[in-house]
């Protein structure tokens, strides 16, 4: 049975979101991803009016139960030898995900699709959003109290292409590895991952504007094809687990509903993988 291999997660809760769209994307993309495979979703957290108060710690204390919660079902999931398949409203919410995969699967590699670093911290951050210091905080570099099993040298960002001065000097010293945007993308990403297991995670915004709805768009960004390719190449791994983060479920401009079946459709490469067929 699928349930046998496989856990589909919506994560719906708030994670220093600044607008509701990625509680209720998440609620969208994780449904239609479990109809597309025709396995019932196991949902954790429950969409909260966003606060006014953006700042870093009011954002983690307020998250901070319910991504507990969520560490403790990953961690379930992983040592019941299923591969979670996670829809979630921000990437805020890897700081419950990344500690436990790293925990257990020491070997993994986590391949973070981005077009951000997200590795800033509280004396780094211009912003202190707290999506922006999640790998950082995984890895320990500041205390999240959520984990930080998380080694750096096993992170490769791929299509990163807006990289604060901190972010980038991590990148130039070797302590992150990058794999650029462009048409060396998936010999470059072949090279970094060699034969390891693999968690992947994907930030919307890691796709060129207007494929779907996100909250901070980048310019010059992947396809859904080039997404699409590099989960075929991506998926004659072992793979740990998947992660898809920061879909919105309505247009910003329009107030249109999205479909998500562009992202289902570009993860569909490493889903059949892990169900089987």
């Amino acid at each position: 049975m699928k349930e046998d291999r496989v856990a589909f997660v919506q994560f719906r809760g708030n994670a220093g979101d600044r607008n509701p769209f990625g509680m209720t994307g998440a609620a969208l993309l994780g449904t239609a991803l479990a109809k597309h495979f025709d396995v019932d979703p196991l949902i954790i957290g429950t969409p909260r009016t966003p606060s006014a108060d953006q700042d870093w710690t009011h954002a983690l204390s307020t998250a901070r139960a319910e991504l507990k919660e969520f560490a403790g079902a990953y961690e379930t999931i992983l040592l019941s030898a299923r591969i979670p398949i996670t829809a979630m409203s921000r990437c805020a919410c890897a700081l419950a995900t990344l500690p436990v995969v790293a925990r257990l699967n020491k070997t993994a590699k986590i391949v973070w699709f981005d077009a951000h670093g997200d590795l800033n911290i509280p004396n780094t951050s211009r912003s202190g959003y707290l999506g922006g210091m999640v790998l950082s905080g995984a890895a320990g570099l500041w205390q999240t109290g959520l984990g930080s099993n998380l080694d750096l040298s096993n992170v490769i960002l791929v299509g990163a292409r807006d990289l604060d001065p901190a972010e980038q000097k991590l990148v130039d010293t070797g302590a992150v590895h990058h794999v650029a945007p462009g048409s060396q993308l998936l010999e470059r990403l072949s090279e970094m991952i060699g034969n390891a297991p693999l968690y992947v995670h994907i930030d919307c915004d890691v796709l060129n504007p207007g494929i779907v709805p996100t909250e901070f768009t980048v310019p010059e960004g992947l396809s859904a094809d080039e997404l699409h390719g590099a989960c075929e190449l991506l998926a004659a791994n072992e793979i740990v687990g998947l992660e898809i983060a920061e879909f919105q479920s309505v247009w910003s401009d329009s107030g249109v509903e999205a479909s998500p079946h562009a992202i289902v459709d570009a993860v569909t490469p490493i889903i059949t993988k892990v169900i089987g067929h």
